[in-house]
């Protein structure tokens, strides 16, 4: 099969990481993949080893028509039979490419709960007719997209994420150099991960840690993610003990060094580095939203969004644990990841839908 993915960019994203790790793995099994990144490139991507064609588009009427146009005459070479893309940008941009001609089959996919306001939502509906199929990463956000219209429910189903445990997996050796590094041997360590954007809410984790220390003064926050410090720098100066370690690409010691996952997330579609933390044997606790609920299961604490007392209450009971409760609770998380969300499994249900569409398509 030959497969083209679009993406808006190939930055340092939860999305971006999940488009990349499936294309690997549809290249590993031996289909035909391509790259189509709308955007130009940036300073900090993820390294990426398939074939790429970047548009270089910019947000310019003439931008955008030139890059269909190119698109539309690559696509007529490459000859893929299915066009998968991802976030609301590439999928936009997909469904044009089906009205200036282009007929595989289409398929979008929906990362967030949330991907814009009313004028959007209205531009999916009137595009509908454009695309074969749409996927949510969780119910969550396919329940959102149906109830403000979006979507029509016939159209859109459920394909979660996929996680590559093989990545995350525990290393005493390398836990114990990291908190060396970071003088942290006695301390108790959260880990947040993900941009310092206003989705994340890190000023209710940071106040929601404010509180949980008093149970334990040897607790210490690290935030793992670039952005816009400007939102968090009043809570960081008044609350010692939270550290702002801006873009790392050593995710899995970061995640080995700690002793708990926090996500604080106000909405989210299906956080990718949760899953991580869980395949790392992580206790987490995490906010209520997107499809998080149905990644954690019973195998971590989760809590309402916006409710630092509640997201302190979790934390708190996480370090209260004994460290054996706590293993315990790390191998049923990796166990739950393994068994329901492993990127080999992920990867066949995407060529189940991938084949289905093609066989209608040639019907």
């Amino acid at each position: 099969m030959r497969i083209a993915y679009v993406l808006t960019t190939l930055g340092i994203g939860g999305a971006e990481k999940q488009v990349i790790s499936l294309a690997e793995h549809m290249a590993a099994r031996g289909h035909v993949v391509t790259l189509l990144v709308l955007k130009h490139s940036t300073a900090e991507e993820w390294p990426v080893k398939l074939s790429v064609m970047r548009l270089n588009m910019e947000k310019t009427p003439k931008s955008l028509w030139r890059g269909l146009g190119f698109a539309v005459k690559f696509l007529a070479i490459f000859r893929p039979d299915i066009i998968h893309s991802h976030t609301y940008p590439a999928n936009i941009f997909a469904r044009m490419l089906r009205w200036r001609g282009v007929h595989p089959p289409i398929v979008n996919t929906i990362h967030n709960v949330y991907e814009g306001g009313r004028h959007r939502m209205l531009l999916y509906r009137l595009t509908d007719r454009f695309v074969d199929s749409v996927t949510a990463v969780s119910s969550a956000a396919q329940e959102r997209f149906v109830r403000t219209h979006a979507m029509p429910p016939r159209k859109i189903s459920v394909l979660t994420n996929g996680i590559e445990a093989k990545e995350f997996t525990p290393d005493r050796n390398r836990r114990d150099r990291l908190r060396q590094t970071m003088r942290v041997e006695n301390a108790f360590v959260w880990l947040a991960a993900g941009r310092l954007v206003p989705a994340k809410d890190y000023p209710n984790l940071i106040s929601a840690f404010a509180i949980a220390r008093k149970s334990r003064s040897n607790a210490v926050l690290w935030i793992a993610g670039e952005g816009d410090k400007s939102l968090v720098e009043r809570e960081c100066s008044s609350i010692p003990d939270v550290q702002l370690l801006g873009l790392r690409h050593d995710m899995p010691d970061l995640l080995d060094a700690a002793d708990g996952f926090v996500l604080s997330s106000a909405w989210e579609g299906m956080p990718l580095v949760l899953g991580e933390a869980m395949a790392m044997r992580k206790p987490v606790v995490a906010t209520d939203v997107g499809g998080v609920r149905e990644l954690v299961g019973e195998a971590g604490v989760v809590v309402p969004a916006r409710d630092r007392e509640s997201l302190a209450g979790g934390m708190v009971s996480v370090m209260a644990m004994n460290d054996k409760r706590r293993r315990e609770i790390g191998v049923e998380a990796r166990r739950r990841i393994e068994q329901f969300f492993s990127m080999d499994a992920k990867t066949e249900e995407w060529l189940n839908l991938y084949s289905k569409l093609t066989s209608q398509e040639n019907s």
